[in-house]
């Protein structure tokens, strides 16, 4: 039998007359890394912080490892580790002196905080700045020093929202070697992101939650192979005709297209036949097609197909 180190049923937090969480229901495998994607306002930090014990919910349950994040939260405080969007370190203080009451505030004594926040330090790469002011630190620097602060004392199950935003591309790839080698260790990583890539490289299942509810769930390829087996690519040689494409093709293919940055039109399809069908309704309507391809799909094409908007509409917005 799988054990798992999140259990949600129902899960459901309101705010006035709005359901943040609407009746969330997730299992999360022990020592995997789960994803939750998902648009503005979806519920994904909302359900972060009601599992981290930050956060009461009106209604449902929610356990990790078989304790109730409302009636044991004591216990659940114990096996946790949470990063949120902002970083929590004091910027009076240097990255040791963070790390140091990180450690002990987690019951360590001062001299294991110290050799583990220079354990920390080094693996971070940061330990040449290890007594520079914060305030001379980089956003990429106090990512790392915030997470860092995270992984003190190890946890059985970490808690990361948007662990990357804001990265520069090497950054951003060393802070996924640092997740993969925390999986790898044993502990759970349930985290949330805006970047797809990001979904597909680390997590071994995804969620993705829009209006409070999971509309989707399942390993990248079984999310991608829902929307259809491969995806068509379309330039239409100007925006005007790419406009009146993209209702041609919802139209006779009954699924929402894209406009690429380069001015291509993105659509998920399941039957090649359908192909020859979506071109006699571009003929019929005066369009000439300037380059036609088919790709395998990506979880750009699930993220649009199943809530209607692009990632790239929903980057930098806190959810």
């Amino acid at each position: 039998m799988t054990e798992y180190a999140v259990e949600i049923d129902g899960l459901v937090k309101t705010f006035g007359d709005n359901r943040a969480v609407d009746g969330v229901t997730l299992r999360v495998p022990k020592g995997t890394i789960y994803g939750i994607l998902g648009p503005n306002g979806a519920g994904k930090t909302t359900t972060i912080n009601i599992l981290a014990t930050l956060m009461k919910s009106d209604g449902g349950s929610a356990k990790v490892f078989g304790h109730d994040v409302l009636k044991e939260a004591h216990i659940v405080r114990k096996m946790i580790g949470v990063t949120g969007q902002y970083a929590s370190v004091d910027e009076s203080l240097s990255a040791t002196e963070n790390l140091v009451i990180f450690g002990m505030l987690r019951g360590l004594k001062r001299k294991q905080a110290a050799e583990r926040a220079a354990e920390l330090l080094e693996e971070f790469g940061l330990t040449e700045a290890a007594n520079r002011p914060l305030h001379k630190f980089s956003g990429g620097m106090r990512r790392r020093l915030d997470i860092a602060a995270g992984l003190i004392v190890i946890p059985d199950l970490m808690f990361l929202d948007e662990p990357t935003t804001g990265l520069d591309p090497r950054t951003r790839a060393q802070m996924w070697n640092t997740i993969r080698a925390l999986a790898a260790k044993g502990t759970t990583v349930m985290l949330t992101t805006q970047y797809l890539d990001e979904a597909d490289n680390l997590a071994s299942r995804i969620a993705v939650i829009d209006h409070g509810r999971v509309i989707a769930e399942g390993t990248p390829d079984e999310l991608k192979s829902s929307v259809g087996s491969s995806t068509l690519v379309l330039d239409m040689g100007s925006s005007d005709q790419s406009a009146m494409a993209q209702e041609i093709i919802f139209d006779v293919l009954g699924v929402r297209s894209k406009i690429t940055d380069a001015g291509r039109i993105v659509t998920p399809i399941a039957k090649m036949d359908a192909v020859a069908d979506l071109l006699i309704g571009f003929r019929e309507a005066g369009l000439e097609v300037q380059a036609i391809s088919i790709q395998k799909p990506t979880l750009d094409e699930v993220f649009l197909t199943i809530t209607g908007k692009t990632a790239e509409d929903e980057a930098g917005v806190e959810a």
